[in-house]
């Protein structure tokens, strides 16, 4: 009898198509008095799954699902004063809630990042429906690094290409491009 390989409860029965026009909404940590909400004015992007040890993940989870959206369309909204930074050290600044442990959305300061000016969310916090499905899954081997067993990789990998999300060990081709054309325009190989 074969495995069964849960991924995310937001993907494990397969993948939900978006509402069109999308644009955003509200999203809300898991306590159940005074939450978190951060409300979000656009359209998120590169929605997918992260097998990093540094995301959250909600329980049974094998590995987080993560978006972006322009920084300066994110705005914490209600209880803000229980919101911390994880790990002050960590490039991406995630800040959680102090009550129940959830990212609510994770920043970038450093302006020399290809990635400043994006803030990264978990789109299954929505209080609604509508957000684009997750496109890929990324980091797909760190999951051994939070004690996923080497030898389930072929099942983990099989089943996230079953789930329409291709498995890369970093991160999709094209943000893997953004990356190093950042990279280049940054040293003077590219011109900007």
């Amino acid at each position: 009898m074969s495995e069964t390989i849960h991924i995310h409860p937001l993907v494990d029965q397969g993948l939900k198509a978006g509402a069109a026009g999308f644009s955003g909404g509200t999203l809300v940590c898991k306590c159940q008095q005074d939450p978190v909400k951060v409300r979000i004015d656009a359209s998120i992007a590169h929605n997918h799954a992260c097998g990093c040890t540094k995301c959250w993940k909600p329980a049974g989870a094998v590995f987080s699902v993560i978006a972006v959206v322009p920084r300066d369309h994110v705005h914490v909204v209600q209880h803000g004063d229980k919101l911390q930074v994880v790990d002050p050290s960590a490039t991406i600044q995630r800040h959680a809630c102090k009550a129940c442990g959830v990212h609510m959305f994770g920043r970038i300061e450093n302006k020399s990042h290809a990635f400043y000016g994006l803030d990264f969310i978990h789109p299954e916090l929505f209080e609604a429906a509508g957000a684009p499905a997750p496109e890929f899954a990324a980091f797909v081997s760190s999951v051994i690094e939070s004690g996923v067993n080497p030898e389930r990789m072929g099942g983990i990998r099989a089943r996230l290409k079953q789930l329409g999300l291709e498995p890369y060990d970093c991160l999709s081709p094209p943000l893997m491009d953004a990356l190093a054309t950042h990279a280049a325009k940054a040293s003077g190989v590219l011109r900007a």
